[in-house]
């Protein structure tokens, strides 16, 4: 076959085909070229990000990360008593702020007049001033107008219809049981921390981004906390009273049970200006205590060897000293024992113990006692003991044994009464829950048969003597009244007392110390128009250890209670 003819024989393409052959190919040009690009667009960002991330780490800076327990976590810890109950706990919340700039450049941050907008603003908010309030918008200067509100406030505030009025969520300290153990938590300040109480002792560890998750446990159990301010609470109004302070501790580890000042406060409304009524009575306020110094000074003296026969009799008559001279509030005879002297508060016969004593050995057992310091507890706010300077005298050595010349906080007398009772052996007190291993060995500061004896006598004080009102059927309660007229600049002021009890229960196997102070109590009817502890503390006790003696296991078994038999007759025959 010839060229041509094989030419001929080859069948031609269509112009159409071509056309849509080369078609074809242009698209597929444009497609890769398209992702050419994209390809080469990820590739741009990512090199500019691995450029970005260099300079940051050659500029010795990292970008913020923010992790699942940022996300999840709240910004500070929560507070919770022994028994997990929340006492301080962070809460979503809501603040009225003005943004001047929401409105842009339109002139001004408002669509109404401030002065309109301030009135609209007061009727949703109360205890605002108007006048500032409308200067205030009217400055165009950015903040905050409420630091907190309220869910409905903030739907009224929306329907106002104002962009510069934003609501911003944010989180806020709430105390979910309000006023209780409030001296004990304090309360927090935005941007400053915590303040006054536990708040501010543990400021740092509930703020620890390693640590805010785990919740931290005071040594407080809420039911024995609100039943002692309910009980101090009425002792207070019903004596017409200016505070009264109250405080359970154990008596083997010295965590603080319950701890409450009256007049009280609420941490919830507190903020950078403070808050009234936060001073602590039992902490921070130092008194004399009067009587109940006695069964202390009876108890060195029975430790130095000078109360061995507590049959013997001492001198009641009064006690000349220098230009004073020492009395009984009423006669109780020529002489009396130990046992009698503690029931019947004597003070002539508890001078006379601390003045065969001597004014070293006195002062060195209120040293062991920690009553020449500050009292032993984390709060910052501990008052200082007003604690006679120089070398004690003879009269100072007198007065100190019943009760005044030294003034210190209850706290201080509450770890004393529980080194008493418990053996002889001191502890420092915590508000933090201890687990049995972290219970500190204490010293010792009586010998154990100094402290079965003063387990037996506080027990009749409260059978026979000024502690009666106190006694709860069944807990085996032992106590000592005390009743101090308030110094002051003149002298002492008689018509103002301090009236305390300390008392612990149940005598026969002490767990729990119990001190209650009322500050200037007056004669009422529910007192028996009467300004003394006898009337006015003992009952409080009386009231209060029946309500928190199940909260803390202890049970009324009214077949059971401290061996007396061998001191009881010593005062039932007087």
């Amino acid at each position: 076959m010839s060229v041509m003819a094989a030419a001929a024989a080859v069948p031609s393409i269509p112009a159409g085909r071509v056309q849509r052959v080369n078609l074809r190919a242009r698209l597929l040009w444009t497609a890769r070229f398209r992702v050419l690009w994209v390809v080469g667009g990820f590739a741009l960002v990512a090199l500019i990000a691995l450029v970005r991330i260099a300079s940051l780490a050659f500029a010795g800076q990292a970008p913020e990360r923010t992790s699942l327990e940022d996300a999840l976590l709240p910004p500070r810890g929560e507070i919770t008593d022994r028994n997990g109950v929340p006492l301080a706990r962070a809460f979503p919340a809501y603040a009225l702020w003005f943004d001047p700039k929401a409105m842009g450049d339109t002139g001004s941050p408002l669509v109404r007049e401030p002065a309109e907008v301030a009135r609209a603003l007061k009727a949703i908010f109360p205890d605002i001033d108007e006048a500032r309030m409308a200067q205030r918008l009217a400055s165009g200067r950015p903040g905050y107008l409420r630091r907190r509100i309220l869910p409905e406030e903030a739907n009224k505030v929306f329907a106002l219809g104002e962009v510069a009025l934003e609501i911003p969520r944010e989180t806020d300290r709430h105390y979910p049981q309000g006023t209780l153990a409030a001296h004990v938590l304090g309360y927090v300040v935005e941007d400053e921390g915590g303040k006054v109480g536990m708040e501010q002792v543990l400021d740092k560890r509930l703020s620890d981004p390693d640590l805010r998750g785990e919740p931290v446990s005071l040594s407080l159990d809420v039911r024995v906390q609100g039943a002692l301010e309910d009980e101090l609470r009425r002792g207070m109004l019903a004596t017409n009273a200016i505070g009264a302070a109250g405080i359970v501790l154990d008596v083997d580890t010295g965590e603080v049970m319950a701890m409450a000042s009256l007049p009280e406060f609420d941490p919830n409304v507190a903020g950078a200006s403070g808050a009234k009524n936060v001073f602590n009575r039992v902490t921070n306020g130092v008194y004399e205590l009067g009587s109940t110094f006695k069964p202390i000074t009876v108890a060195a003296a029975m430790d130095a060897g000078v109360v061995r026969d507590l049959g013997q009799h001492w001198n009641a008559a009064p006690v000349p000293v220098g230009s004073r001279t020492i009395k009984d509030s009423h006669p109780m005879g020529a002489s009396l024992n130990v046992p009698q002297a503690l029931v019947h508060s004597s003070n002539t016969v508890t001078a006379r113990v601390a003045d065969a004593l001597g004014p070293e050995r006195m002062r060195r057992a209120m040293i062991d006692l920690g009553m020449d310091r500050r009292p032993f507890i984390e709060l910052p706010a501990r008052g200082k003991p007003l604690w006679p300077q120089g070398k004690w005298s003879r009269v100072t050595n007198m007065t100190v044994g019943f009760g005044h010349g030294l003034a210190v906080s209850p706290l201080h007398l509450a770890s004393a009464y529980a080194a008493m009772v418990n053996g002889g052996i001191w502890r420092p007190a915590t508000l933090m829950k201890l687990d049995p291993a972290d219970v500190p060995r204490g010293r010792r500061v009586f010998k154990e048969s100094t402290s079965s004896r003063m387990r037996q006598m506080l027990r009749m004080i409260s059978l026979y003597g000024t502690g009666r009102n106190a006694d709860a059927p069944g807990y085996r309660v032992g106590g000592k009244t005390g009743s101090a007229e308030k110094a002051g600049r003149g002298g002492y002021n008689k018509t103002s007392l301090v009236s305390s009890f300390a008392a612990a229960f149940p005598m026969d196997a002490p767990r729990y110390v119990v001190v209650v102070v009322v500050d200037e109590p007056k004669g009422t009817l529910a007192s028996s128009f009467q300004r003394t502890a006898a009337f006015t503390t003992a009952p409080i006790v009386g009231r209060l250890v029946p309500r928190i003696g199940p909260m803390l296991g202890v049970q009324p078994d009214e077949s059971r209670d401290v061996d007396i038999s061998d001191l009881a007759y010593l005062v039932e025959k007087h």
